[in-house]
């Protein structure tokens, strides 16, 4: 009987401590994406040269995006490792953020693509739309178009009567709101059309880029660079649609491992969401040289002021006792 008691409290234990590990590594990657941020933000802040192009406003708008999206999903999978319990009516607005913003991050890699392509194009003569002073306003344009999906998706659900969303506690997932048939064929149609639509822009701008290399003489490094990053662009999507693969992958660990069940979420969140997530603003700022070259400044700085100098160094040798 004292064998058959202990059991439970072990598997108890393990679960605790397993929790504790994935929060760990989950808080750790966070912190390591989360400081590479704030430095490229506050080298962006402090630069008028980075302020002055619409190009950086934008990297500027996609970390942010990435940021609070990142925020958010770390915030709802505590919640849910946690098993954390509250009324509906709170779970909205954490559910409304986090797909606002994932649906947000192909939007800005497409216009990311047509501003390369608008600057190649029209190097002379940029158009009012694309000035880094009136950028603003297709950021605004952005952001309305993803709140504007998210809302018509959460108003055709149909409420379900036995509950309460100011009252009955539930745990907070996509699953919970998302729980009528049309809402999840609604949501499927708009993130099919919504990637497949930068998947062509960003395609159609790197063709234009690419011909009108053959008719420039003069400054094909621009172009070539040009070209790279709109490249780059499409990697950066292309790691925005792994959060597709989830069912699929689901589906395999159940196939052929169910010993990782309990492990799924975990497993799906860290390699599908935060990874890619994590990867695809760190890539696009280290990779652009006017970026890394001050990233470098910074890292090199700290360096030095955790270092003495030589000459304190020997006015401490000379004092000493």
């Amino acid at each position: 009987m004292q064998n058959l008691s202990e059991i439970p409290v072990n598997a108890t234990s393990e679960k605790i401590f397993s929790v504790i590990i994935k929060v760990c590594v989950v808080v750790l990657l966070f912190s390591i994406f989360l400081s590479c941020i704030v430095v490229m933000l506050y080298i962006f802040a402090s630069n008028r040269q980075f302020l002055d192009s619409s190009r950086y406003i934008l990297f500027a708008f996609m970390l942010i995006n990435d940021t609070v999206q990142l925020l958010f999903s770390v915030l709802l999978f505590f919640l849910y490792m946690g098993q954390v319990k509250f009324a509906l009516i709170y779970c909205f607005p954490l559910l409304f953020v986090s797909n606002a913003t994932f649906q947000n991050t192909p939007l800005i890699l497409a216009t990311m693509s047509l501003e390369r392509y608008v600057a190649i194009i029209y190097p002379l003569q940029c158009p009012p739309a694309w000035r880094s002073d009136r950028i603003w306003i297709i950021i605004l344009s952005l952001w309305f178009l993803s709140c504007f999906s998210i809302i018509i998706e959460y108003s055709i659900g149909q409420h379900n009567s036995t509950v309460n969303i100011f009252l009955t506690p539930v745990v907070c997932r996509s699953a919970v709101v998302n729980s009528s048939p049309i809402q999840t064929l609604f949501k499927t149609v708009v993130n099919i059309l919504c990637f497949a639509a930068v998947a062509v822009i960003i395609l159609f701008t790197y063709v234009k880029i690419l011909l009108e290399t053959r008719k420039l003489r003069q400054d094909r490094t621009s172009v070539s660079k040009a070209m790279n990053t709109v490249l780059l662009h499409g990697f950066q999507l292309l790691l925005c649609m792994l959060a597709f693969t989830i069912p699929i992958t689901e589906s395999l660990i159940l196939l052929y491992a169910n010993q990782l069940l309990e492990h799924i979420p975990f497993l799906n969140f860290i390699f599908f969401i935060l990874i890619p997530r994590f990867l695809s603003p760190l890539i696009y700022g280290f990779r652009d040289q006017s970026f890394r070259s001050y990233i470098g400044k910074i890292f090199l700085c700290c360096s030095n002021r955790g270092k003495p100098s030589i000459r304190s160094l020997m006015k401490n040798n000379f004092f000493a006792p």
